[in-house]
């Protein structure tokens, strides 16, 4: 955890350690084979320690290290450092990012941020040459998603230096500082975005425009790289956790597609429509299902959460401590930003877990659908499970932090499924949009594995969406894009959410009367983010356990 911290120091100071907050990541190829050689040490030490005595607890962390290294010398074969720039992630948004997650209360914290400013020019350079390595070994992102990412940095390359959101501690000082001091901090600030980080944004646009951009290739799949097809496959492995192929997630895709169709036509006929398409059309001019303004968007969504949290004592055994609230998200991003995503508190809670929304375009959003994402991306879904594995005891602490996106994102969409049971969705509409979410995941297994196996094209990617959901078009154009730059990322969902649906009804099945739903859900949470696998495995431990006791 050490070395990883120190690898990392943007993720420390995002976990609220701010040992190497006046530092940044190094960047270049030769660091990048040394973490590799590190990587294998630790394995190596870890192979070597005899497992017998170990608790349960011991044997999951061993076993997921084990698991990590494992994975990661894999993934070492595919050079993901040679594609670091897409309209999702790249350098040019990583510090943008960063500032506006970290605390300035400090002198120090000040000068720790203006040092990682003067090291930014330097770190654009090893990203531009680990780009033009990936150039020579053709592996370069599409060459529409490098447009859209040229448009941010040419967006954030042009902002005046007081604007620049790298200058978002300037905005307020805490009266602790002298005046003297904040003037010194602002000149030296200023200096350093308009004199170093400015001109290493414009310098990397001219790279992409020049040298980058024409050499994007033009099928937008990942099976159009060198070794594409073995990749996918590699990614899908590492992204669920199970040993599912394309094909096979694809048709599960399709089935649950059907079966999500069926019950969203049982309630547009229940509103006295004749079929879907007249019921989707309706909800396209219905002025009640659309917010009047990007505030009406926000309140919307903490409508619903003050009475979720209300029922979760019902429902868990355990409740975060860390506190929450609703935020809209950055204007640089909001044009390709996800409708909602969280962004995780730190663990002693000095900066709240964040639901933030995306309220650009705000009355072409749907109303109907913000119940099903507030229960997802905030209580009891996100918010809940990842700051209670931040808040675990007795384990070591990257099983705290751990990001198996099959389990984290499939629990999201549990969430929004538990909802249902808990009694909310009591608005049809409501319901109809927690269907409609659920089909959003469903589609992402089809057009994900159509575009990165199949060969479709992106517009057989929109025509999918169009023909099998009401998801509005900012919506369905940013998250094609998505999952073309981001390759099975989006298939977690929905397969993480089978899996724990199906160990509910496995324990339902097998404890009969003496199931406890308290019980199961803190069994799937107590542990923090585990491989589908594993928290099988600890379910069916459990089961056992439970049938073993002596009855109350």
């Amino acid at each position: 955890w050490q070395a990883t911290m120190e690898r990392s120091p943007e993720y420390a100071s995002v976990l609220g350690d701010t040992r190497y907050n006046d530092r940044i990541s190094d960047y270049s190829v030769k660091a990048e084979n040394a973490w590799l050689a590190r990587e294998d040490e630790f394995l190596m030490k870890l192979a070597a320690i005899d497992p017998t005595g170990f608790t349960d607890q011991e044997k999951i962390s061993r076993d997921l290290l084990l698991r990590q290294y494992a994975d990661d010398a894999e993934a070492a074969a595919f050079k993901d450092w040679e594609m670091p720039l897409d309209q999702m992630n790249g350098i040019h948004t990583t510090y943008p990012q960063l500032v506006a997650r970290l605390s300035f209360t400090t002198v120090k914290d000040y000068d720790d941020w203006i040092a990682r400013l003067h090291a930014l020019p330097k770190a654009f350079e090893q990203v531009t040459t680990n780009m033009s390595i990936g150039i020579e070994d053709g592996r370069v992102p599409p060459r529409y998603l490098l447009e859209k990412a040229l448009d941010q940095v040419k967006e954030l390359a042009n902002e005046k230096p007081e604007d620049s959101p790298l200058a978002l501690p300037l905005k307020s000082f805490p009266a602790a500082i002298k005046p003297a001091e904040q003037e010194r901090i602002k000149a030296e600030m200023l200096d350093a975005i308009s004199k170093e980080v400015l001109p290493a944004y414009r310098r990397f646009a001219r790279f992409l425009e020049v040298s980058y951009i024409p050499t994007g290739r033009a099928e937008p799949g990942v099976s159009a790289l060198p070794d594409g097809t073995k990749y996918y496959a590699f990614s899908i492995r590492r992204t669920t956790t199970t040993d599912l192929t394309a094909a096979q997630i694809h048709q599960i895709g399709l089935d649950e597609v059907k079966r999500d169709e069926a019950q969203m036509l049982a309630i547009a006929q229940k509103l006295g429509f004749a079929d879907l398409p007249s019921f989707r059309a309706s909800l396209k001019t219905n002025p009640k299902l659309h917010p009047a303004s990007p505030e009406a968007l926000l309140a919307a969504y903490r409508g619903y959460l003050g009475p979720m949290q209300a029922q979760l004592p019902k429902y868990f055994g355990r409740l975060p401590k860390a506190p929450f609230e609703v935020d809209a998200v950055p204007e640089y991003l909001e044009k390709t930003s996800a409708p909602a995503y969280y962004e995780a508190g730190t663990p002693d809670g000095s900066r709240p877990g964040r639901l933030r929304i995306d309220t650009y375009n705000a009355a072409s959003r749907n109303l109907y659908a913000v119940e099903a994402i507030a229960y997802h991306e905030g209580l009891p879904g996100h918010h809940l499970q990842i700051s209670i594995a931040q808040e675990l005891t007795g384990v070591p602490t990257f099983r705290k932090h751990q990001s198996y996106t099959a389990y984290i994102e499939g629990w999201g969409l549990y969430s929004e499924r538990l909802g249902k049971d808990v009694g909310f969705y009591q608005d049809p509409y409501s319901d109809y949009g927690r269907l409609e979410a659920d089909i959003w995941r469903a589609i992402r297994l089809v057009v994900d594995t159509g575009v990165h196996s199949q060969h479709w094209s992106r517009q057989q990617m929109v025509d999918y969406f169009h023909e099998h959901s009401n998801i509005d078009e900012t919506s369905i154009q940013a998250e094609v894009d998505r999952y073309i730059a981001w390759p099975s990322q989006a298939l977690a969902y929905k397969i993480g959410q089978l899996k724990i649906l199906e160990l509910r009804e496995r324990a339902k099945s097998a404890l009969g009367n003496n199931f406890d739903l308290r019980a199961f859900h803190d069994q799937v949470l107590d542990t923090g983010a585990l491989p589908l696998d594993v928290l099988s495995d600890r379910i069916d431990a459990w089961i056992a356990q439970q049938k073993a006791a002596p009855p109350q």
